[in-house]
């Protein structure tokens, strides 16, 4: 019974998924299973005048080509339409779609159209990179915005030249996958590391109580479908349980910093050695008063205001900080905290413990 115990717990605690562990579908995705990506020309009509000025000679000529085919016969150069956009129409379709689906598309102005509002996109060919032909779009714009001018004075909520059509798109032939054709798969991590690919084998080999993946680098690993999922109807549960394997991928000690908003993302396994920091911070102080000058009396001149401008420079220093190592992100926060400066002064610190070594 004693014996029996201990199996039992072993067993959970390798098959229990840990606090920090993610399933197999989360990082990455089998090879074959990619989406379509798709890319196509159209016109855009019934915009309020907003629409391309003449001087877009590509939406002229695509006009005239498209009126020529229901018998108008009317020279590009002489197309003067301002209810008219040309619009690059692209889309991505998801894996495993059969003909029929329905799909989003984008549409972006390539002319000089203030805005797509109101507008309908006209039946466009998809195509792919290749020119294989895969479907077509057509539909009412959303661009969840709008564009208003009165005179000098311009309204604007959102970016009006870009909008999507809800299941504007259809596909008109299946898209495939290899994946039934092979007795062996590949999964293709999402960002590479080693470390990880070999941790994903291991746990896809402990579910399966054999040696079915090999990591092939640090990208891809090697599944060997089993002979009990030989067959075509047992592929899909084998992929579905594979994807449901959980186990604990590496994550690299990493800072990563976005000057433009001021973001700062900390990774777990940073830390910092011993270091001291001073860190001062420059305060420029510009006040502009109005100084009214009157005239002399009995003269010819007139009241002239001028701006007085007062500047006044202070710098702050936070003193010499004694950082000691530290192995968490809490420590870490914690002691930059210490320091009492704002997030872009953090960027900078952070710039400068990595040039130092200390990061």
């Amino acid at each position: 019974m004693k014996r029996l115990l201990t199996a039992v717990l072993t067993a959970l605690i390798l098959t229990a998924p840990s606090s920090l562990a993610v399933r197999v579908k989360d990082v990455g995705r089998f090879a074959g299973t990619d989406a379509v990506r798709l890319i196509g020309y159209g016109l855009v009509v019934g915009l309020e005048g907003t629409g391309d000025s003449p001087k877009s000679l590509f939406t002229n000529q695509s006009l005239a080509n498209m009126l020529e085919r229901f018998g108008i016969n009317i020279a590009g150069e002489r197309v003067k339409a301002k209810n008219v956009a040309g619009v690059m129409v692209t889309a991505e379709v998801a894996p495993f779609s059969r003909a029929g689906a329905r799909f989003d598309v984008i549409v972006s102005s390539m002319g000089d159209c203030k805005t797509l509002q109101g507008g309908i996109l006209l039946q466009t060919t998809l195509t792919d990179l290749t020119g294989d032909f895969w479907g077509v779009a057509t539909g009412p714009i959303s661009i969840g915005g709008f564009n208003v001018e009165s005179g000098y004075v311009t309204v604007r909520q959102n970016y009006t030249v870009v909008g999507r059509v809800p299941d504007g798109g259809m596909l008109k032939r299946d898209v495939s996958s290899g994946i039934k054709e092979t007795a062996h798969l590949t999964y293709m991590l999402r960002n590479g590391d080693f470390t990880t690919a070999q941790r994903l084998a291991e746990a896809v080999n402990l579910r399966f109580n054999d040696s079915i993946a090999v990591a092939l680098d640090a990208v891809s690993v090697d599944i060997a479908v089993p002979d009990s999922f030989a067959s075509p109807e047992q592929i899909v549960p084998f992929l579905a349980e594979v994807e449901n394997v959980h186990f604990d991928p590496d994550v690299a000690a990493r800072v990563v910093i976005n000057e433009r908003t001021g973001t700062i993302v900390i990774g777990e396994q940073v830390n910092i050695s011993t270091v001291a920091i001073s860190h001062g911070s420059l305060s420029i102080t510009i006040k502009s008063t109005p100084m009214v000058s009157q005239p002399p009396p009995f003269s010819l001149g007139t009241t002239q205001t001028e701006q007085y401008q007062e500047v006044t420079v202070e710098e702050r220093g936070t003193g010499v900080v004694v950082i000691p190592g530290t192995s968490t992100v809490a420590d870490v926060a914690k002691a930059l905290n210490t320091l009492g400066v704002a997030p872009r002064d953090i960027i900078a610190i952070f710039q400068a413990l990595n040039r130092s070594g200390a990061l």
